[in-house]
């Protein structure tokens, strides 16, 4: 009995003794998920928390943690217990060169393989030892009596090296609390959080008006997009709008690029809140994220809300400081659509902030049909901001412009100054059988001063000058001004 007894004691002291490399290395799967978290911010960047249920012994292990993200940043790595125990990071390994043939190969030079082939006369397979020698641009192989390019057959390795992994890993020594004995295991509650790259996400929108194009309604989807090289299943999923400050970080390897398109279901509404400088979206539900898809998920809903439709024709300060004379012929204002992002306190609809993205919008024809009339990116829109979207040009509205004099009052000192009075003609034809108006956008340089105009203008800006032009239908409106302009 005693002499058991001490045999055991000897061969737990020698287990115990092993050296790092020979310890059993413990493998974490999916599988072994207990909650998983992912805040996904513009600018390709998430953040990951991975909560697991592992087994380890006492003292020193050795925990592969797979299927974490292709595109992890190791240095951002931490990893710490949920359950209260202690536990010390050692070391960490980031395994994400794949095990592919090519991969094998390179991981295999200087190895001895079996090449496996078959004879072409009797077609019996023939087997021969050699050693890979280099795998750049193809294969170079030692046989006992020669040396061989290409692979003349199949090749059967003993083993797969140790440091190929079929998906990333993260590769852990780490030492629990407790008597340094690799038999006694525990089971502890550990989350690895993480930054990566792959993870993207945008807004869009898509807005329906009303036939009087004074209403409409609004809708707006998240569309996620992941090439991490990993999935992320029955997620919690939050999105950070706003520029989140970054230093640079040094480039990651092997990015995969493939795409795939899966579109979800309709989803009830993102719940938003304020973070820091920044606004943050939690989906109310958690879904998952499939290595190389996109999903889209709802971000928010609301119906008649109020709009105003705009013509607007801009011009330029080249021509006010020489002489010109035709100036444009049918000349096509822009099309502008603008709604505030006001909640019901305030009269509107909204009232929530917007992430940037683009706002495509329609418009049902008299069958019924919704048809597509333009589009339009907007950038981060805070809560009572007002929302201008440049749909097209419009068909039936053009406008000829023209210079109708030119005068040099004073003469200049030097080629930069100087006193002038110019004057201009806008004639605007509407060809729709309902009456328009067009705001006319006139920027003006130097000092000015308006001295003969046939409507009043007003002076949005210090260099702008502003008329609404009403115009009949099926008919015509002119617009003429002169101005003073020291330069």
């Amino acid at each position: 009995m005693k002499t058991t007894l001490t045999t055991l004691t000897l061969a737990l002291a020698a287990l115990t003794a092993l050296p790092i490399h020979a310890l059993e290395e413990r493998r974490s799967t999916a599988a072994d998920q207990t909650g998983l978290a992912v805040t996904i911010y513009n600018g390709n960047l998430a953040l990951v928390k991975d909560a697991r249920k592992v087994k380890l012994g006492g003292g020193e292990n050795r925990l592969a943690w797979r299927e974490v993200s292709a595109r992890m940043q190791p240095e951002t790595a931490l990893l710490h217990t949920l359950d209260g125990s202690a536990l010390t990071l050692l070391e960490q390994n980031f395994d994400f060169d794949l095990l592919t043939p090519q991969s094998l190969l390179e991981k295999s030079v200087g190895s001895s393989v079996k090449v496996i082939r078959n004879l072409p006369v009797t077609g019996t397979e023939f087997v021969e030892n050699a050693t890979i020698l280099a795998a750049n641009n193809g294969v170079v192989l030692q046989f006992i009596d020669r040396v061989e390019t290409g692979i003349p057959g199949r090749m059967a390795f003993p083993s797969v090296p140790p440091d190929l992994r079929d998906r990333p890993t993260l590769a852990m020594l780490l030492k629990t609390d407790g008597p340094a004995n690799p038999m006694l295991t525990s089971e502890r509650q550990l989350e690895l959080t993480y930054l990566t790259g792959g993870l993207t996400w945008k807004a869009d929108y898509v807005a329906e008006l009303s036939d009087k194009e004074d209403r409409m309604d609004l809708s707006g989807w998240v569309t996620l997009t992941n090439t991490s090289g990993t999935s992320y299943p029955n997620a919690r999923l939050q999105l950070v709008a706003g520029q989140v400050n970054r230093a640079q970080p040094e480039p990651i390897a092997k990015q995969m690029m493939a795409r795939a398109m899966a579109m979800a279901e309709a989803a009830p509404a993102m719940q938003e809140e304020g973070l820091f400088e920044y606004h943050l979206y939690t989906l109310p539900r958690n879904t998952t994220l499939g290595d190389n898809q996109t999903k889209q998920v709802a971000l928010l809903s609301a119906q008649d809300v109020a709009i105003t439709k705009e013509y607007r024709l801009d011009g330029a300060n080249w021509y006010y400081t020489g002489q010109h004379g035709d100036l444009g012929q049918k000349l096509k204002p822009g099309v502008f659509v603008e709604f505030g992002n006001q909640d019901k306190e305030s009269g509107g609809k909204l009232g929530v902030p917007l992430p940037k993205g683009v706002v495509r919008v329609y418009k049902k024809d008299s069958a019924g049909r919704a048809q597509f009339v333009g589009e339009d990116r907007i950038d981060h829109t805070a809560k009572g901001e007002v929302v201008r979207l440049k749909l097209g040009e419009a068909f039936d509205i053009t406008a000829d412009k023209k210079q109708t004099d030119y005068q040099k009052l004073a003469a200049a000192y030097n080629s930069r100054t100087g006193v002038i009075e110019t004057a201009y003609q806008l004639e605007i034809r509407n060809a729709k059988s309902e009456a328009v108006t067009v705001k006319v956008v006139e920027p003006m340089p130097g000092e000015w001063q308006m001295v003969q105009e046939s409507q009043p203008h007003v002076k949005d800006a210090a260099h702008t000058a502003t008329w609404v032009v009403p115009v009949p239908a099926d008919g015509k409106a002119v617009l003429s001004w002169r101005v003073r302009i020291r330069y």
